[in-house]
């Protein structure tokens, strides 16, 4: 009887060590995960999925004037305000929608807008682009109905 008691005694301390050593796993396997989500933290992947490619980039967007008073006017006869939205530019009597993307960047898009205003539709590739980190933008117009040169805006505050 004496050794059956010795037996479980020993069973009872053979088991107690596999706990431990499953705890010691434990944090090898968290250690494992842990360089995993480092490698989903890579700033390469955080830039891409800035990007959109089917939308006006951001820095592009808001309120343009080609002259100051076009940011300042409360009665409504600024007509060289440009409102540039995530997939739309909004002019005094006109909205141009975006269609496909051509070219972009976070400080530039080209792409095929189809304009309508006053009655009247048309299509244009329109290139925006702002070469000063959002200041100023310049707007390129390319099409039978295209303005002659390009037109440079500043960001209304």
């Amino acid at each position: 009887m004496a050794s059956l008691a010795l037996l479980g005694a020993l069973a009872a301390c053979s088991s107690e060590p596999e706990p431990d050593t499953a705890a010691s796993n434990e944090p090898v396997a968290s250690e494992a995960t842990m360089p995993a989500s480092d490698a989903s933290q890579a700033p390469d992947t955080g830039e891409t999925a800035l990007v959109d490619t089917s939308a006006i980039p951001p820095m592009l967007r808001g309120r343009w004037g080609l002259v100051p008073a076009d940011c300042t006017s409360d009665r409504g006869d600024a007509k060289g305000l440009l409102t540039v939205g995530a997939d739309k530019l909004e002019f005094y009597e006109s909205v141009a929608e975006l269609g496909d993307v051509k070219r972009i960047d976070p400080s530039e898009v080209t792409g095929a807008f189809a304009f309508s205003g006053e009655g009247q539709t048309w299509d244009l590739e329109v290139t925006l682009k702002s070469p000063d980190g959002g200041k100023t933008m310049v707007r390129t117009d390319k099409g039978p109905d295209a303005a002659p040169a390009p037109l440079t805006y500043t960001k209304c505050t």
